[in-house]
């Protein structure tokens, strides 16, 4: 089995690394998720999520999600250098596993074609 993961220098994990991502964000939305992101000025794209009790009850969930989130990040390897803020709608937990991939594929070339035009 592969070790792959997301690195660490590849994660949001301050509050104010977020705030940055929400004062004026790129946005990207479906009925699973919506997706905000920032240029970073860094030579790496990073990820943050933010997913909410709200709209995953149950820990299982919230971390299926979660998990789908970040190896779907981790798989886009031609994602612009932005941070990046997933979060999820009520309907992200009823999803299967590869509504959830491929909505996320769709929000990734959403991002980046919006990094590219401004």
């Amino acid at each position: 089995m592969s070790q792959a993961r997301l690195q660490k220098r590849a994660r949001l994990l301050k509050a104010a690394e977020f705030k940055y991502v929400f004062d004026r964000p790129l946005r990207s939305r479906d009925r699973f998720f919506t997706v905000l992101a920032r240029a970073n000025g860094r030579p790496f794209p990073r990820l943050g999520l933010a997913i909410s009790k709200k709209h995953a009850k149950r820990a299982v969930a919230r971390n299926r999600i979660k998990r789908i989130v970040r190896e779907s990040f981790r798989q886009s390897s031609d994602l612009c250098n932005v941070d990046v803020v997933v979060m999820t709608t009520s309907n992200g937990e009823k999803a299967s596993n590869q509504q959830l991939f491929a909505s996320l594929q769709q929000h990734w070339q959403n991002i980046n074609q919006q990094c590219v035009a401004s």
